[in-house]
């Protein structure tokens, strides 16, 4: 056997193994209509929604001195007759809502 060939054969393998286990765990994002439907979902449970939107880039975003990629996006919802406004800031890669706040109140 020949021991450059071997060793040729091994750092190859060894390489191609840590490249596809890089592309394996590198994390996707959700997609921005499934984080519309998570926020919409949410909001019904507490009265109807009267329209929603979101932008369909990942920005950067800090809160608390953490980076994240998320997607920004609204919801508007009637309450006993008044229309509120919400905007919502949700991890592009998970998901997860990590910042909501109320706009104004629209009769």
């Amino acid at each position: 056997m020949n021991w450059k060939s071997f060793f040729l054969g091994a750092a190859v393998g060894l390489i191609g193994g840590y490249v596809t286990k890089e592309i394996i765990t590198q994390k996707t994002n959700v997609s921005p209509e499934k984080v519309l439907e998570h926020v919409k979902k949410q909001f019904k449970e507490n009265g109807s929604i009267n329209g929603s939107w979101i932008h369909m880039v990942v920005e950067p975003y800090e809160k608390q001195q953490i980076n994240y990629r998320v997607y920004k996006g609204g919801i508007s919802k009637n309450n006993d007759g008044v229309t509120e406004q919400f905007e919502f800031i949700a991890d592009a890669s998970t998901g997860t809502i990590l910042d909501l706040r109320r706009l104004a109140d629209v009769s």
